[in-house]
């Protein structure tokens, strides 16, 4: 089969997975993350051997394809947010520490993501030929990503020095339920925090999403393929090793 045969049916199946999930998806009722994130780590390992046999042959295919390559794969992750966005508004603090990653992903978690910083890292190590004028822009994006962590950290802290108060630990606990001889004033408190976390998860997702895109643009699109195959591939390999290690404790 050659590399165009192959690609459209590649294509032709990612598109189709992510209308039957958008379908599913219609009614946020009726689908949890946890359901969403099976269909969709299942599509990102075929975009992973998508990524991973584009970089072998980058200079065998046309820059249209790996820019449509590339395209589809940033648009695969941009679906993840937003369905943890919705997943957000139902249960802000099960992000913090969410069941369906293994107790080793956790602790890569950073506001309920990576820690956009890890990105500038993959690209370091797996770009080896920018211009300098690359060099530049891609530095100017550590600095500015560096500026942007520290004030979410700030406005995470701030937020946990609000989550010890003894009431609203115990409330939290219990998902804001509140119990007989409790006042609503503890219930506005518990709706100001979880708003709070919310901003704050958003904030988050938003600088992953923004340093994703622009570091992309810097690149060419061979660049960005072999980025983006290295960023991916370590997503799943930290998910497989965090799989095992729960396999080994459990046996």
């Amino acid at each position: 089969m050659s590399h165009n045969q192959q690609q459209r049916r590649q294509e032709r199946q990612n598109s189709s997975d992510e209308d039957n999930n958008r379908r599913r998806e219609g009614d946020t009722d009726e689908i949890s993350f946890e359901q969403f994130l099976d269909g969709w780590l299942a599509r990102q390992q075929r975009y992973l051997d998508e990524l991973i046999h584009a970089n072998a042959i980058s200079k065998e295919i046309p820059e249209e394809e790996l820019k449509s390559l590339i395209s589809r794969v940033l648009g695969h992750y941009q679906q993840y947010y937003e369905a943890k966005s919705t997943a957000s508004r139902r249960d802000v603090f099960v992000l913090f520490a969410p069941p369906w990653f293994s107790t080793y992903e956790r602790t890569f978690l950073w506001i309920a993501g990576f820690k956009p910083g890890l990105l500038l890292r993959i690209l370091n190590k797996a770009v080896k030929d920018l211009t300098k004028d690359q060099s530049i822009r891609v530095r100017r994006i550590d600095t500015e990503t560096k500026v942007a962590e520290r004030e979410l950290n700030q406005e995470m802290a701030a937020i946990q020095e609000r989550v010890v108060s003894p009431g609203l630990v115990d409330l939290t606990r219990r998902g804001g339920r509140l119990i007989d001889g409790e006042t609503l004033d503890r219930d506005s408190e518990f709706q100001s925090l979880k708003e709070a976390m919310e901003a704050v998860v958003v904030a988050a997702d938003y600088l992953r999403v923004t340093v994703t895109r622009k570091l992309v643009e810097v690149l060419n699109p061979a660049q960005a393929i072999s980025f983006l195959t290295a960023a991916t591939q370590l997503q799943v390999r930290i998910r497989v090793w965090g799989s095992q290690m729960e396999r080994r404790r459990t046996n």
